[in-house]
């Protein structure tokens, strides 16, 4: 199993300190995980993390996000559950990609702000990616998105679907993931982005 994150955190400094993912060891175990979006109460959660005792060493609320769900890990029984229970608490625009000794775990905000999909490659390794793009480039096939609000969970035991935060938000989805962020030849939630592009030329210059 892997993480990796190839674009600068968008809360914070560029700096080497808030490079993903990041990594905790606590009483339970160890974690990676590495985040998409912008959290819109990430400085409220700080500052309630930081007067609980907390000590931050970056400042991306993808550290923010990594301490909520340590704190849930000690009180329930998977790491699954206790990603469930911090997005009961994170507010904004996430994809989540989260990495334990044994499983790997993707998770996505459920208004569907921020864009997640998942594939397999020809000898059958799972892989999920904020873009489609990537999974074409390593020669996945595109399985499906990841719905809003859902968790998967990859395992010895096959793929879990967890839908407890599905439709409990409306969808939304980023303008910008069609207009600037997202490579053209990436499919987002069903759309061609080259083909959303020419379509949104077309309406301009009708306007």
């Amino acid at each position: 199993m892997a993480v990796g994150h190839t674009r600068y955190g968008t809360t914070g400094g560029t700096n080497r300190s808030n490079c993903q993912p990041i990594e905790v060891n606590h009483q339970k175990g160890h974690m990676a995980i590495a985040h998409n979006g912008n959290l819109s109460n990430a400085a409220q959660l700080r500052d309630e993390l930081e007067l609980s005792g907390a000590i931050f060493h970056t400042t991306s609320d993808t550290e923010t996000i990594a301490y909520i769900v340590t704190k849930e890990r000690l009180t329930v029984p998977s790491i699954e559950d206790a990603l469930s229970a911090a997005m009961n608490k994170l507010d904004g625009a996430y994809s989540l990609v989260l990495m334990s000794p044994q499983k790997l775990i993707c998770a996505r905000d459920p208004y569907g702000f921020r864009p997640l999909c998942y594939g397999k490659t020809p000898d059958g390794m799972y892989v999920a990616a904020s873009e489609s793009c990537a999974l074409t480039a390593i020669g996945a096939d595109f399985i499906r998105d990841v719905e809003p609000g859902e968790i998967l969970v990859f395992s010895k035991n096959g793929i879990t679907s967890r839908r407890e935060h599905c439709g409990k938000k409306p969808h939304h989805r980023c303008i910008f993931e069609y207009i600037y962020f997202s490579r053209p030849d990436s499919i987002v939630d069903g759309i061609s982005v080259h083909a959303a592009r020419l379509k949104t030329g077309h309406i301009l210059a009708a306007e």
